[in-house]
């Protein structure tokens, strides 16, 4: 009865020591995959994140292009505007000039007619200046 009873006893040591390997087992399968799962949820948050900011870069690029496009447009439209305006100055210059020198030759007739030219192209330049002044308000309204 020893020998059989050392027998039993022996397969239940193995049977609890098998059940308890197993449990073990169990226990540290399950904590592993609660933390795969962890960092699965946290590599896909990243990625997310990343493709989140990439899009806003990239938008961020697209929105600086277009206003770069836009000043560069308006620096071409200011400068064909003042290139226009020193012609402008450069012709009431002109005309000034002649109109000193007629008024110096003594022609009457022609300085009058000068004159009125004058004061015309004056007018004209007020109402230039006057024009792009009400437009400038009206595009800086307009971006606001």
């Amino acid at each position: 009865m020893t020998t059989t009873f050392i027998i039993i006893i022996a397969c239940f040591c193995f049977i609890l020591g098998f059940i308890i390997a197993w449990v073990i087992q169990t226990a540290k399968l399950s904590k592993n995959k609660k933390e795969k799962n962890s960092i699965e949820g946290f590599w896909k948050s990243e990625k997310l994140m990343k493709e989140t900011l990439h899009k806003e870069n990239v938008l961020l690029y697209q929105t600086k292009q277009i206003a770069e496009n836009e000043f560069l447009k308006k620096i071409n439209e200011a400068s064909a505007i003042i290139k226009m305006q020193e012609e402008d100055i450069l012709l009431l210059q002109k005309s000034n000039e002649e109109t000193e020198a007629a008024m110096q030759a003594g022609l009457p007739g022609l300085n009058e007619l000068k004159l009125k030219l004058l004061e015309a192209n004056n007018t004209i330049a007020r109402f230039r200046g006057q024009v792009e002044t009400k437009e400038n308000l009206y595009r800086k309204s307009a971006n606001i």
